[in-house]
């Protein structure tokens, strides 16, 4: 699991790290810039994913969009955002890497130029249809929305999604989104990883060719808050969907915190898998949900842990509910077994061996050297990152369960057909998200 690698830092800021690999001609150039939507506030949402979209659009000296003549050179490109972090990277042969450079060092440095009123306004526009999509429009899509803004409060960074509030969007004026760019996307609040076919030196001396003219900027401050939950509240949302689902939701450990990994590994034994322990009981064996999964969303400054089922034909939301609870309750009395344990331990360690497959891309070589860089300050995290799975034992899993899992301090929500509000768990309060 130890990657090599070498990390230089331009006088600007900029983190520069290199990995060298011949295998296959391509090399990748990944950037992380270390903003995401938790850096936006409350009523101004939005605008870390609307770069996402800006950022392919053109910049000063290449004013049109970034697909085309990367594309034509043979190479991938994309880019995402999520609370924490966005990113964006190409893949291409290894005689366009100074093309790829020269592309994320224009965007970098000198994208507002070409960031006109119509630019802004249509790329707004897009990013609301998307919302609509993937959102409104989309059966039990706006369940996180609701989940999410019950879990933390107004004020919290985490209270609202990625892709911000619709009327966030439509408010955004063009000179705040100037604003935001030259608060965040520049060289002391960015990493560039040159990943591949190319010698370590040429890749560091290129780096500082096509970067270290870009003006530093101000680092920004580590946005820091906190969120607790005083007892269980129970919400329910009307959609356009024809079987009831159930969220189950707790406050848990940010990434990389005490009991981050313990939580991962709780939500794979609880319903991740054919032999997880809800998916054999409530699917496989008394088909009584059509489907059921877990998962322990870790993130910078905070996390939840969130088990989701949809009710099969006839089945209610509380039986289902009280399963559950019951299993839950095994888990955080009794632990895992040993064979969960090393179910669970493999499939962990698979996911890291997984990731390393690709040198470019999500999640590829390129992409985790900069996670670690970006959020621990240390691109060879690799090793220490698969230790925290290694290390759990079934008390760490159990008292980790024990500690989140608590019944009195969750939010369960319950998404029912439009006009079946008593398909609903009892005692629970309607709620309208948009």
């Amino acid at each position: 699991m130890r990657l090599p690698f070498r990390k230089q830092t331009l006088d600007n800021g900029l983190d520069v790290i290199v990995h060298e690999d011949h295998h296959v001609p391509i090399v990748a150039v990944n950037v992380w810039y270390h903003v995401g939507s938790k850096d936006e506030q409350y009523g101004q949402t939005g605008f870390a994913h609307l770069f996402e979209h800006l950022m392919f659009e053109g910049s000063a000296h290449h004013d049109s969009g970034y697909f085309e003549p990367l594309q034509r050179a043979g190479g991938t490109l994309n880019g995402s955002t999520n609370s924490d972090r966005t990113n964006y990277w190409e893949v291409v042969p290894s005689t366009a890497v100074d093309l790829a450079l020269w592309m994320e060092s224009d965007r970098m440095g000198y994208l507002l130029p070409a960031l006109t009123t119509t630019r802004f306004e249509n790329q707004r526009d897009v990013v609301l249809n998307e919302r609509r999509q993937n959102y409104e429009n989309r059966p039990y899509g706006l369940a996180l929305v609701a989940l999410n803004a019950a879990l933390f409060p107004k004020e919290h960074p985490y209270h609202w999604l990625t892709i911000g509030a619709a009327e966030d969007i439509r408010a955004m004026r063009l000179e705040q989104v100037q604003a935001f760019f030259r608060a965040y996307y520049h060289p002391a609040n960015a990493s560039l990883v040159i990943a591949g076919d190319i010698e370590t030196d040429r890749a560091f001396d290129l780096a500082a060719q096509y970067f270290s003219e870009i003006p530093a900027g101000q680092r920004p401050e580590p946005v820091s808050a906190t969120a607790t939950l005083a007892g269980e509240s129970r919400l329910v949302l009307e959609d356009t969907v024809e079987l009831p689902r159930l969220y189950m939701a707790w406050l848990s450990p940010a990434m990389f915190a005490d009991g981050d990994a313990d939580m991962d590994l709780a939500a794979d034994i609880l319903a991740n898998g054919k032999t997880s322990r809800l998916y054999r009981s409530l699917v496989y064996d008394r088909r009584l949900a059509l489907d059921v999964s877990a998962y322990q969303q870790s993130r910078e400054i905070g996390g939840y842990f969130l088990l989701v089922l949809t009710a099969a034909p006839g089945q209610d939301l509380a039986s289902l509910a009280g399963i559950v609870d019951d299993e839950i309750r095994n888990l955080t009395q009794g632990g895992p077994s040993y064979s969960e344990m090393e179910r669970c331990g493999a499939q962990a360690e698979a996911h890291f061996m997984y990731r390393l497959q690709t040198v470019g891309g999500f999640g590829g070589k390129s992409d985790q050297l900069n996670a670690y860089n970006v959020l621990k300050d240390d691109p060879g995290f690799f090793e220490q990152d698969l230790g925290r799975f290694r290390d759990a034992t079934t008390e760490s899993v159990r008292e980790a369960a024990a500690r989140w899992l608590l019944p009195g301090r969750r939010v369960l929500l319950s998404v029912v057909p439009k006009g079946r509000l008593d398909l609903a768990l009892t005692a629970s309060t309607p709620v309208s998200v948009s």
